[in-house]
């Protein structure tokens, strides 16, 4: 997924910036609301971290605007506000998920794949395709019954095709999944990642429309 934190305190930032990185997600990190602005218009994310209390404004005004506008990006609050009223507030913004700070970077984790299902259209973790048995939360697969172990960002790409089954994804928008703004990618990255999961997976996992990308393989 492509995600937008957006988030002033700098220790709490860069933690769940490499959280989410660890996790083989791509980030783009911002400390202002009107960054935040701006970054949308470049690009479309699939899921925002948005703190309430920013120098230039309040989270809750920035999150009416965008669902007033139609903006359907899942939101999830990171907050120290802890009163109901203020969980109350967020939700009934728009927000789909509210976390208060401090929390566990592993519950974040957790709470951004919990929120990314439900927007699939899929909650259920467990899912199975082909040979393949994979279990979404604990981000694991299963080959005939054997493990197949994958690196964060294999398993990213993995869930990238996963979240648009049949659909064709180009170059372009797979990195753009993968890899933050500042990210240095090569030029053969994708089809090095794709390359790889064919040989743990299968070769049919993935296809390739020759000039135009990549899409999931029919189980």
């Amino acid at each position: 997924m492509r995600i937008l934190l957006i988030e002033d305190d700098t220790t709490l930032g860069a933690a769940v910036r490499d959280q989410i990185a660890a996790d083989g997600q791509s980030v783009d990190w911002v400390t202002r609301l009107d960054a935040a602005s701006d970054a949308m218009a470049a690009t479309s994310y699939d899921l925002i971290l948005l703190d309430l209390m920013l120098p230039d404004g309040r989270g809750i005004r920035f999150l009416k605007v965008l669902r007033t506008r139609g903006d359907v990006t899942p939101v999830i609050i990171l907050t120290a506000l802890d009163q109901v009223s203020d969980r109350i507030e967020g939700l009934n913004a728009g927000a789909d998920d509210y976390l208060v700070k401090p929390f566990d970077l592993s519950e974040l984790s957790a709470r951004i794949g919990s929120v990314a299902r439900r927007y699939s259209g899929n909650p259920n973790p467990i899912l199975t395709h082909g040979p393949l048995d994979i279990d979404l939360a604990a981000r694991s697969v299963h080959r005939d019954g054997r493990h197949v172990p994958l690196t964060a960002r294999e398993w990213a790409l993995f869930e990238a095709f996963l979240a648009r089954p049949g659909q064709l994804l180009s170059k372009a928008q797979l990195e753009e999944k993968l890899y933050a703004f500042d990210a240095e990618v090569e030029s053969n990255t994708i089809e090095v990642h794709v390359s790889r999961l064919r040989k743990k997976l299968g070769s049919a996992i993935i296809e390739t429309e020759r000039g135009m990308g990549y899409r999931l393989g029919r189980p």
